[in-house]
């Protein structure tokens, strides 16, 4: 195997599955039992603020519960011990890639743990419950604080830095992710026009698998490890 000095690895909720935090497109996962245009889109808060509340605090304190797998600390493992550089962007909003220690880590889908103010822009850590009374310890203003979710019709963060990761990467790994959700399901592309060699590591072909040079299927606390082992015995 050559050796890469550039990877960009995506990771989407597939990854945290075995943490016990529920998938979003499998046939119990949370959109089969919520519309997301109610909870997660700017429309849905507007229509019914505290639904929306309700539905990320119910996600925050069973994020809050969950434990890193040992998918998430072979990423935190590879970007410790490999010689080059290793980027991890994230669609979860879980903080399970922090406590397993990885550190140059992108959430493009924002934070579950840190609250958004719409008056001020201040993003802040937020362990309780969120409300529509609660002032915003930056502005003091009340009424202004939500998720620091990026929903539906928004656009995710931090995207100019992930172009140039995947403009400049050698390799980029897919874990986890449906291959539904652009701009992430795009990547692959953008890694592939930089010259990049492509790897999915699923449970099952994501809606993109045909665009990766190679693909492996497995449980993600089994198959990442077994495979970032073999990067880090190059």
């Amino acid at each position: 195997m050559p050796r890469y000095d550039k990877i960009v690895v995506l990771t989407g909720a597939g990854l945290s599955a075995e943490s016990g935090l529920a998938t979003f497109r499998d046939k119990d996962g949370i959109w089969a039992r919520y519309d997301y245009r109610d909870v997660a889109t700017p429309e849905g808060f507007a229509r019914n603020p505290s639904l929306v509340y309700e539905f990320y605090n119910m996600r925050r304190r069973e994020g809050s519960k969950a434990k890193p797998n040992a998918a998430h600390y072979a990423l935190a493992q590879l970007q410790r011990q490999h010689p080059g550089e290793v980027l991890v962007v994230t669609q979860n909003i879980d903080g399970l890639h922090e406590a397993a220690g990885t550190t140059n880590l992108i959430h493009m889908h924002g934070e579950m743990a840190t609250s958004l103010c719409t008056n001020c822009d201040a993003r802040q850590p937020w362990r309780e419950d969120l409300a529509a009374e609660l002032v915003c310890p930056e502005c003091e203003l009340v009424g202004g604080l939500r998720p620091n979710v990026v929903w539906f019709g928004e656009i995710p963060y931090e995207m100019d830095r992930i172009a140039a990761a995947l403009a400049a990467c050698n390799l980029f790994i897919s874990i986890g992710t449906s291959g539904n959700v652009y701009p992430a399901a795009g990547f692959v592309a953008g890694a592939i026009e930089a010259g990049a060699h492509t790897v999915e590591l699923n449970l099952e072909p994501s809606d993109t698998a045909s665009y990766f040079a190679e693909r492996h299927q497995g449980a993600a606390t089994e198959l990442v490890p077994s495979y970032l082992n073999t990067l880090l015995e190059v």
